[in-house]
């Protein structure tokens, strides 16, 4: 687009979107009272509807596959890896102790295969064998891992592992382990993993390998669909979850239970509270298209900037419809080359003059720079038409 644009799209009839602090003043409801450290989330909005001690510092255990997760949904979306690809066991991977599906050294699996244990079975070789098919070794993952948290602007994480056994430093806060789920989820094929309560392995062998998910309220709360659990005698019982209804979905992550049935009957309590309270009006899906933005020496020379992920607004129940307007800002001076899923632009949302939402707006597809003979034909054809 031309220079910084700046396009007021006009005003439009959306439900009006509560703000974190509005919500922050309420007085809080007790939810988690059997936990080191809680919080629930609105997904879209990302707005707070219940924390408890949401920066202090724990072991996440195997909480910590939701990081390893998006990595490797990251590396699929954007062509890295795919589901077929096969991937094979490294001596390190198969060394792997806690749960595990008994990987042996030169095992071939599919991608495909290894993230449903990790997404139902919590799979420790699983989570290894897939971090060094994407960067070499796991400790090149953990860096990346590392990387990921300074992006998303969480500032009391860091990982030491891919998989959540226990290690010096490797910590989490309720907080950042909300916000690495609420990007995971970005990636939407990820609860066709997490849904599943069974499945299996190497079927047709004499190996066959049944995996229960250890998440069990998939099973026994409508609408929950993932995430993750962990347990260690140093973190207890945690576990984030995530369930839709009616539209809307929440994140809900318990740290520090004293036991299953603990952290299962405080997650349900959470989500009973956010769908008893509160209902989302969604705005765009994900990869909606909102203008187009312009591209300097590249093989083309412009893209669509869309929606990276859903966009809602969020409204406690009864609330009545209130005017808001839309802000579409789109980065300029952007250079080939540029990748599916770079930020090209931001989506706001406003009310009254105040920001109620805002999101990055992506690249729909890569652009490569262009080559000599592409840019002599644009140049080419600047002269034709001014002769």
């Amino acid at each position: 687009m031309k220079k910084l644009i700046s396009s007021c799209i006009g005003i439009f009839m959306l439900f009006s979107l509560i703000s974190q602090s509005a919500f922050a003043e309420e007085k809080q409801v007790e939810l988690s009272d059997e936990s080191k450290s809680a919080i629930l989330i609105e997904r879209d909005t990302g707005t707070v509807l219940y924390e408890k001690n949401m920066h202090e510092k724990y072991s996440p255990a195997s909480m910590t596959k939701i990081m390893t997760m998006l990595l490797i949904m990251e590396a699929i979306d954007n062509g890295k890896l795919s589901f077929e690809d096969k991937v094979s066991t490294s001596e390190h991977a198969a060394s792997m102790g806690g749960s595990q599906i008994f990987l042996e050294p030169g095992e071939q699996m599919k991608v495909e295969e290894l993230l449903l244990a990790v997404a139902i079975g919590s799979a420790n070789d699983a989570s290894v064998a897939l971090a060094e098919k994407i960067a070499g070794s796991e400790e090149n993952f953990v860096n990346m891992m590392n990387e990921k948290v300074k992006e998303l602007g969480l500032k009391n994480t860091q990982f030491k592992n891919t998989t959540g056994l226990p290690a010096k430093d490797h910590f989490s806060t309720a907080h950042d382990m909300a916000i690495m789920a609420k990007e995971l989820l970005k990636y939407e094929e990820i609860t066709d993993f997490t849904k599943m309560y069974e499945s299996y392995l190497r079927e047709d062998t004499d190996k066959k390998f049944w995996l229960v998910n250890t998440n069990k309220l998939v099973k026994f709360y409508p609408g929950v669909d993932g995430l993750k659990t962990g347990f260690t005698r140093e973190a207890m019982y945690c576990l984030t979850a995530t369930a839709k209804k009616d539209g809307m979905r929440v994140i809900a992550v318990v740290f520090g239970a004293p036991t299953s049935k603990s952290r299962n009957a405080q997650i349900t309590k959470m989500l009973d509270y956010s769908f008893a309270n509160y209902t989302s009006h969604p705005v765009y899906k994900k990869g909606e298209a909102l203008g187009k933005v312009k591209i300097s020496k590249g093989n083309v020379k412009e893209i669509k900037a869309v929606t990276g992920e859903p966009v809602s607004v969020l409204t406690k129940k009864g609330e009545q419809l209130t005017k808001t307007s839309k802000v579409i800002t789109m980065n300029k001076h952007l250079k080939a080359p540029i990748h599916k899923g770079d930020e090209v632009g931001t989506l706001t949302i406003t009310q009254d003059g105040k920001t109620l939402a805002k999101t990055k707006l992506i690249a729909e597809k890569n652009v490569k720079k262009a080559s000599w003979w592409d840019l002599y034909k644009r140049t080419f054809g600047m002269f034709t038409k001014s002769n």
